[in-house]
């Protein structure tokens, strides 16, 4: 039996003056989910987000949190979201765990336990009394995402959190948003520019394009996977002229920097790995060839302007 969503987009609209920003977007975040925010510089994630979390008004549909209404119900519908939209806001002067625990504060369900849980879960553990003014953006971005899990939201809200990041830092902050999807069953939406990163990161995206959601797709378990469509497929021989010979009347096929590439389905490559090897021919090595994350974007939006 499938989860219900944790947040759920439905035709969600905004309209500025007479210009129609966001154009009837619908997707849905499942519990324990990566989901990617991806478009163009100007296509409406920022606008798309600060609807979801409540700093900006919709013009038209809804956004649901749980079961609770953002347009109808925010206060119910808000606390079961924490977000971090551009950089976190601490105070420099105090230490990262007195950040955190002046933030329990105002939500008397927070406990001292749950702080050193999230202080665990972002890595922190060395460095948490130590002033904040003397953490990398780094550490930074690290003790925001412990503030905004402490109260153990449903939903996880981060727009272009690896801004300013160094690769290392960029990657300790891919694993512990991967770390607390999986852990504690967080949806986690987040917005970047970095499709590289998008596509270690995520489990789905979304593509959105002068407004509209253009493509939902998934991103994980797809390397390797062969669909009953027809995909490219490259097979390493050892003569590829001679198989490409053998194989005449097959499909197309080309050879690609040495290698034999034919489209094929599932059933397709068995036979033609099949013959290859009844005439002679050595085969090392066969695999689908996956378009990266970059390339299928690209494709859609025909823009490289990323953002």
């Amino acid at each position: 039996m499938s989860q219900a969503p944790v947040v759920r987009l439905q035709n969600v609209t905004k309209v500025i003056g007479k210009r129609t920003i966001i154009d009837r977007v619908s997707f849905e975040v499942q519990p324990g989910e990566v989901f990617g925010f991806l478009g163009p510089n100007g296509s409406g994630k920022t606008t798309t987000i600060r609807m979801i979390v409540g700093l900006m008004g919709m013009t038209a549909g809804d956004i649901h949190v749980g079961n609770h209404s953002v347009r109808t119900e925010f206060p119910l519908a808000i606390e079961q979201v924490g977000a971090i939209v551009e950089n976190p806001e601490m105070y420099k002067f105090l230490t990262g765990y007195q950040n955190l625990l002046h933030y329990a504060r105002m939500n008397p369900s927070i406990t001292k336990e749950r702080i050193q849980e999230v202080v665990k879960l972002v890595g922190l553990e060395g460095r948490i009394h130590d002033k904040v003014k003397k953490y990398s953006l780094g550490m930074r971005q690290r003790l925001g995402v412990a503030q905004a899990v402490m109260h153990r939201p449903k939903l996880l809200v981060l727009d272009e959190p690896t801004n300013g990041l160094d690769p290392a830092g960029i990657r300790e902050l891919r694993d512990y948003l991967r770390r607390l999807a999986q852990d504690e069953g967080t949806a986690v939406l987040v917005s970047s520019h970095l499709l590289s990163e998008m596509e270690l990161m995520c489990d789905r995206v979304a593509i959105l394009q002068k407004g509209q959601i253009i493509d939902i797709r998934s991103i994980r378990g797809q390397e390797g996977d062969v669909a009953a469509t027809s995909e490219e497929v490259l097979f390493d021989v050892d003569h590829p002229d001679a198989a490409l010979g053998i194989l005449e009347g097959q499909g197309t096929g080309k050879i690609v920097d040495g290698t034999l590439s034919l489209s094929l389905d599932r059933a397709g490559i068995a036979a033609v790995n099949r013959r290859l090897v009844e005439a002679g021919i050595n085969v090392y090595g066969i695999r689908v060839k996956i378009k990266s994350l970059e390339d299928q974007f690209l494709e859609m939006t025909g823009s490289d302007k990323i953002g």
